[in-house]
């Protein structure tokens, strides 16, 4: 029998918080609810979770500054931002906290179950060990997709799981076009603006990962998307 997915819900609200935990419940998952974030920290760190629903705005430590130290412990949990705000400039900083969808509230419970439910499918949709080829040579780095590492000079490099699945791709597309709706619907299930934006913060971290080799860049392709060029 396959085990329910555990979700920890950090939401101060207690009439949302309630509603949300018993919906979740409802449907299969097996949810804890946090009432702020120094709670939600508490409980990640003792117990094991495979996706986190955050409120960005909550007492004592905000759901930025929660995400921020889980991604500290773990660079792959799915986490879901909630927010009251639709902020352009609230949802970049969430991407850069590490989150792999964002809401504006009010949503619908249907809605909820479509992000996560997509959101679990990206995760477990990445390529099975041995079905295609999975190392690459980038100049003078050494990428193991499958440990998510960058080598360089023999010094080991850890990528996100978002981070390594746009750098799988632009390996994949080497030295040709990477095309940005291609790559924002294979790793976030859609082109919308949003996503785009979070694409455009994950480029800017691979850069920075790449930047020892003078000879390894990734160039933007105006209009249409982006290039990994490396001998």
């Amino acid at each position: 029998m396959k085990k329910a997915t555990r979700i920890l819900l950090c939401e101060d609200d207690p009439n949302l918080g309630t509603l949300l935990t018993e919906y979740l419940k409802a449907k299969g998952f097996e949810t804890t609810l946090a009432v702020d974030g120094v709670e939600g920290l508490k409980l990640f760190r003792r117990e094991h979770f495979d996706f986190i629903i955050l409120d960005v705005m909550m007492p004592n430590k905000d759901g930025f500054t929660v995400a921020a130290e889980i991604r500290e412990q773990d660079r792959h949990i799915p986490i879901l931002f909630l927010t009251a705000k639709s902020m352009k400039e609230d949802t970049l900083t969430g991407f850069k906290a590490g989150a792999d969808d964002y809401m504006t509230k009010p949503f619908s419970m249907e809605e909820l179950m479509v992000r996560i439910n997509a959101i679990l499918r990206r995760a477990a949709a990445l390529p099975v060990e041995g079905e295609e080829v999975t190392d690459y040579e980038v100049g003078e780095y050494k990428f193991d997709y499958n440990k998510q590492r960058l080598l360089h000079n023999g010094v080991e490099d850890k990528l996100t799981t978002k981070e390594n699945e746009l750098l799988f791709l632009l390996c994949k597309h080497k030295n040709g076009l990477l095309e940005r709706n291609y790559a924002l619907n294979a790793i976030w299930g859609d082109d919308n603006y949003f996503n785009g934006r979070s694409m455009d913060v994950y480029i800017a971290k691979l850069r920075k990962h790449l930047k020892e080799d003078a000879r390894v860049e990734i160039i933007n392709v105006h209009g249409k998307g982006f290039k990994l060029l490396a001998p």
